[in-house]
């Protein structure tokens, strides 16, 4: 193993050890801040320290295996522990090298989804529609929550804007690459003479704040203003200025929410939005800046590259990042993306070992 990996890897068997130690006192639960981020650490931290314990197990076999080697009686025995052993080191230095990848710190997150026609105008936004219901199934599979923030419904059907809310277990993780511009090729219901156009959409991910703590809100920099709800909704919707709009002045942001009959649960959604939104931005600039280095395979997640093509005439749809088509547009549409979702994993991590490698 690499002096250095086993140096990292001895500082973290020595840190849950603290961790550990820290969470066993009878204070621990004093500082509940505290103790959700020590908890959540040694979560990250058991997996790899297991792996590194084991291979030290493994390579104490190893040595005691080695010295039965001059043993006559003994030597048949020592040399099938010898080859066992060296297949399992080789297994454990693999997984741990893995394990030891930079984590994402928002992969176990909820996230908010954001998806915005664009060029093609009517058929963008029916597409729009078309990819909204697509990550919900998607959602509905993983066994997600799906809570729609704020939406504004096209004349002839799907969004011209959608965003939701996705809760559940490292949705951000699986979801996290979908940002981007989404191009799509048919015939939309509305052309008579049978031309294929071509259209295209914005999908935004972006991970929740953790209760806005993340990311400093100062109210001076706010401006809110409410006014009453336009669309659906009933009598109500007309009568009371429940809608909010929230505008973050150093940066131009602007949230708003008309979904929820009560102003100040439209203000708290809103408040979530514009934390995700401004924590996005910040992200985005530092990762920026990391890509002037080294280019990741997976692309920037920049809203203006367009990261997917799907043609339905061809029954096709086409992951330009990776390379990856894929002739299943039915089921694809239908939510099941994981093909596309593991695939781009694969690649991300791929990269990563790639450049630890250089590193090393």
């Amino acid at each position: 193993m690499n002096p250095s990996i086993a140096a990292k890897l001895a500082q973290l068997a020595e840190r849950l050890d603290e961790v550990n130690a820290i969470l066993g006192r009878a204070d621990a639960t004093d500082n509940l801040d505290q103790y959700r981020r020590l908890t959540r650490e040694r979560s990250e931290l058991e997996g790899v320290v297991d792996l590194y314990r084991q291979h030290g197990a493994v390579g104490q076999s190893l040595r005691e295996a080695e010295a039965l080697l001059s043993d006559p009686d003994m030597r048949e025995l020592a040399e099938i522990e010898l080859r066992e052993g060296r297949e399992r080191i080789a297994e454990l230095e693999q997984s741990l090298q893995q394990a030891l990848l930079p984590k994402d710190p928002n992969d176990e997150r909820n996230l908010f989804l954001e998806v915005r026609a664009g060029t093609g105008g009517d058929e963008s936004a029916l597409f729009a529609g078309d990819l909204f219901r697509m990550y919900v199934r998607y959602a509905e599979r993983s066994g997600w929550k799906v809570e729609v923030i704020s939406q504004n419904a096209a004349e002839l059907g799907g969004y011209k804007e959608v965003i939701a809310k996705i809760i559940g277990h490292g949705a951000y993780s699986k979801l996290k690459f979908e940002s981007g511009g989404h191009r799509v090729q048919r015939v939309p219901a509305t052309e008579t003479q049978g031309r294929i156009h071509t259209s295209a959409c914005t999908v935004a991910v972006l991970p929740e704040a953790d209760e806005v703590s993340d990311v400093v809100l100062n109210p001076s920099e706010l401006r809110i203003d409410t006014y009453r709800a336009s669309g659906a909704g009933g009598q109500h919707i007309n009568k009371t200025d429940s809608a909010v709009r929230i505008t973050h002045l150093p940066t131009g942001i602007v949230v708003e929410c008309q979904d929820d009959r009560s102003q100040h649960r439209n203000k708290a959604q809103a408040m979530s939005v514009l934390a995700a939104r401004i924590k996005d931005v910040q992200v985005r600039s530092q990762q920026a800046k990391q890509a002037a280095e080294r280019k990741s395979l997976v692309g920037s997640g920049d809203r203006s590259e367009r990261i997917r093509t799907y043609n339905f005439p061809q029954g096709r749809v086409t992951e330009h990042r990776i390379n990856l088509t894929l002739y299943k547009i039915d089921q694809i549409m239908d939510g099941d993306i994981t093909p596309l979702v593991s695939a781009l994993a694969a690649e991300h991590q791929a990269e990563q070992l790639a450049a630890m490698s250089e590193a090393a």
